[in-house]
């Protein structure tokens, strides 16, 4: 593990990482369990992520935790996965606070249920004069969601006469977003193999590095995270210019 970490330049780090948890359910299949099982296992791969930005330097770190569309699953799981962010947030919030590690999240937060949202708001609270790095989890997030509601503000405003629709530029849009204030990924982390956005910081991700892993999340540990690093370092990222323009 020390080898791949060695390997990583620290001029060149990213200042935000966004992760798709994918594949929990597949992996506790593999070994004959129920899914929530698969859950319960990824809160370590979690923690040793977000332990690994946070050791690293990394500034932000974005997790899909749970998507608009994850409430068509069987009501049983969706009701067990809410139960354990529940569980999660009430135990990791010593160890956040130890790491000086400031909780945040994105996403459509009133609809969670009445004592998820409430864990979820106590964790915030309660980590938010922390420093080192801010973990986001986006919960009930769906980045169409997020679009429609940012330019739903902004023709309030121009109905009010507040904002001019032609000074509407990115910086503008940007102010409207759930991640407001927070720079743009410049790398996507998904596991389990699938290789698609779901419906996830569409926007944002408009010059982004994806990097893809078939390992499903709960096999997920540091020395995966350093590996994705790496691969994202050895990339060029030109920004629609060509290479001979950044060299």
């Amino acid at each position: 593990m020390g080898m791949f970490k060695d390997q990583i330049n620290q001029e060149r780090l990213p200042k935000h990482v966004a992760v798709i948890m994918d594949g929990n359910g597949r992996w506790a299949r593999k070994i004959g369990k129920a899914r929530i099982f698969g859950h319960r296992n990824g809160v370590k791969a979690v923690r040793e992520t977000a332990e690994a930005a946070a050791e690293l330097g990394i500034e932000h770190l974005t997790l899909y935790a749970f998507s608009t569309e994850n409430w068509n699953r069987p009501k049983l799981e969706v009701s067990a996965l809410m139960m354990l962010l529940v569980d999660t947030l009430k135990k990791e919030i010593s160890t956040l606070n130890k790491n000086n590690i400031k909780l945040h999240a994105i996403g459509d937060l009133t609809k969670l249920p009445k004592k998820t949202y409430k864990a979820l708001m106590d964790g915030m609270e309660s980590t938010k004069n922390n420093t080192r790095m801010t973990l986001h989890l986006a919960l009930n997030y769906s980045s169409r969601w997020e679009i429609i509601e940012a330019t739903k503000k902004i023709a309030v405003l121009a109905k009010e006469e507040k904002i001019d629709p032609n000074n509407v530029d990115e910086t503008e849009f940007d102010k409207h977003l759930a991640t407001a204030g927070i720079p743009d990924p410049e790398l996507l982390i998904r596991t389990s193999g699938e290789r698609r956005l779901s419906n996830y910081l569409l926007y944002q991700l408009a010059y982004t590095e994806l990097y893809f892993t078939d390992n499903y999340w709960p096999e997920f540990r540091k020395v995966d995270f350093y590996k994705a690093l790496i691969d994202f370092q050895m990339r060029e990222r030109r920004f629609g210019m060509t290479s001979d323009q950044i060299g």
